[in-house]
């Protein structure tokens, strides 16, 4: 039962994608076209259906290439809804969490937005793709060196990249109308509160194991917290973990 299940989900998820993938081989107009064809149907079955309405939302997602973000061997995957390796024990987050995380925020054009662990750069480049300025922080140097060299090459130039540990967030660059975290702290990270500027919106996996999402948006008075969903992200490295 459990082998005929195995072949169920690769027929239905992996071979369409296979198929587009073999097309794209041949190369030129052609490539470009059938990772399109995958990022669309991604949207489709998998975005749209999770209940996203934001328009500006729906159509980052359209407009990012995420195949780009991923390492050479998993590219054939880069439109399936999962999260995939992307070394160092980091991952990619599946597109639908991207999407949804990104909702959350409801983001501006004139907005001024953090983001603590910038792994790929793929959240990023959605973020650049509806706020005006995107700093995002991650304390792996291979990959910050990575995601930038990739958002360069993809025309980004809203987003600045630094190395460092995100828990302390941006403070010269503060405030910020939202911060979203892409890791798991065990904690609210009080930086990270004290960044936002009033009425901005943090976005954050909360726990060890057992993880929330969790929403926070600053008041005049305080800050006003929402549980959303269960979730599940690679801890937050702190700088004296990796000294």
């Amino acid at each position: 039962m459990k082998n005929r299940i195995v072949r169920a989900v690769l027929l239905a998820v992996v071979l369409p994608s296979l198929s587009v993938w073999i097309a794209s081989c041949h190369g030129g107009e052609g490539q470009k076209s059938a990772r399109d064809v995958e990022r669309n149907r991604m949207v489709d079955q998998y975005i749209i259906p999770r209940g996203i309405e934001d328009p500006a939302v729906i159509a980052a997602m359209r407009q990012v290439p995420r195949h780009r973000f991923v390492p050479g061997a998993y590219s054939l995957f880069a439109y399936v809804d999962g999260p995939l390796p992307i070394g160092h024990g980091q991952t990619i987050s599946q597109p639908s969490l991207v999407a949804e995380m990104t909702a959350q925020l409801q983001l501006r054009k004139t907005d001024k937005v953090l983001e603590v662990g910038t792994g790929s750069g793929y959240q990023a480049a959605i973020l650049a793709e509806l706020a005006g300025e995107v700093f995002t922080v991650e304390i792996v140097e291979p990959l910050a060196r990575r995601a930038e060299q990739t958002l360069a090459d993809l025309g980004y130039r809203n987003v600045k990249v630094r190395v460092g540990d995100g828990y302390e967030g941006w403070p010269e660059e503060a405030p910020f109308d939202a911060i979203i975290v892409t890791a798991a702290p065990d904690h609210v990270p009080q930086p990270l509160l004290d960044q936002l500027a009033i009425g901005g919106r943090l976005i954050l996996p909360v726990g060890t194991y057992s993880q929330l999402l969790e929403l926070h948006r600053r008041t005049e008075t305080g800050y006003e917290r929402k549980i959303l969903m269960s979730v599940r992200f690679v801890p937050l490295v702190r700088q004296a973990e990796t000294q």
